[in-house]
């Protein structure tokens, strides 16, 4: 292929897999206590003794419970009030956000992102996840949530040999009109979405996040027919906010929204829907600003 030879595309490869390995894992309490969230005979003692094995996770917790996004009116002073304020669901998916955000939280020059672009785009497609898995009954809101937050992580390790292969990625969208994703196999040997699910297999989270990390932008290849709706859940939330200019950044410029997705989904009138996700980038937006104080 024009433009890089094959030895500097296993040498690349050699070093995306050696970046995997840098990236810190969640510390194991992190793990175990989404565990404990997903367990229902944990109670929340339990959850908030393994939570407070961190300080500084529990301050970052209890500054984002008591922020607007959560509409509680009083201030909470304990994690266990948290829990029981908040519930199991809205803990784990601030413990989770907390947990990724200083991954997610940098400029990401290879897909033209600034600093915060990914952040908001992630979190956008996560309101839309929940929001199109409760509007359909297809899957867990919840884990719909976590998925759409966590599609995109692999930008992360990819992000410094997309800049060093950009102009042939960007060239072979636009000349043989494929997507960026397969662009970056083409040139590196590994897209994002691979990436992202090695890195989520490494962090030890459940199963069903891989699945939708890995099959984003490919929902119809998805071999593990169990996963179908949280995969398609996720994959429609990202086409429409990438449609809505949400971090679109340099993949957006080829991205397939696929019809059967919609059918599976049984969605009649995307673009209605796109109008319903309008409020969700806001939220991002509010949510994303909250983030930034409670990491100061």
């Amino acid at each position: 292929m024009e433009g890089i030879d094959e030895r500097s595309r296993e040498l690349i490869k050699t070093r995306i897999l050696g970046k995997i390995k840098e990236i810190r894992s969640f510390p194991q309490f992190v793990v175990e206590t989404l565990r404990k969230l997903n367990d229902p005979d944990s109670s929340a003692h339990d959850v908030a003794a393994s939570l407070s094995r961190d300080e500084g996770l529990v301050i970052r917790t209890l500054k984002l419970a008591n922020s607007a996004a959560y509409g509680i009116s009083r201030d909470i002073s304990s994690v266990a009030e948290a829990i029981a304020l908040l519930g199991y669901k809205n803990i784990s998916s601030i413990v989770l956000a907390a947990s990724v955000y200083s991954v997610m939280d940098k400029p990401l020059a290879g897909y033209a992102l600034d600093r915060g672009m990914l952040w908001r785009h992630s979190l956008t497609v996560a309101y839309s996840s929940r929001y199109i898995a409760q509007l359909t009954k297809k899957g867990l809101p919840e884990e719909a949530y976590v998925g759409g937050l966590l599609h995109d992580i692999g930008k992360v390790v990819l992000n410094d040999y997309v800049r060093f292969g950009y102009g042939i990625i960007v060239k072979m969208v636009e000349e043989q009109q494929i997507p960026f994703l397969e662009a970056e196999i083409q040139v590196l040997g590994f897209d994002h979405a691979m990436v992202g699910a090695m890195l989520v297999e490494k962090w030890g989270l459940p199963e069903p996040y891989k699945y939708a990390v890995a099959h984003h932008h490919s929902p119809n290849n998805l071999a593990e027919p169990k996963h179908q709706n949280l995969v398609d859940v996720v994959h429609l939330a990202n086409s429409l906010c990438l449609m809505l200019g949400v971090g679109i950044g340099a993949d957006g410029l080829q991205n397939y929204l696929y019809p059967e997705v919609l059918e599976r989904l049984g969605i009649s009138d995307y673009e209605m829907l796109m109008s319903d996700l309008v409020d969700f980038v806001a939220q991002a937006e509010a949510e994303l600003s909250e983030m930034e104080e409670a990491f100061q």
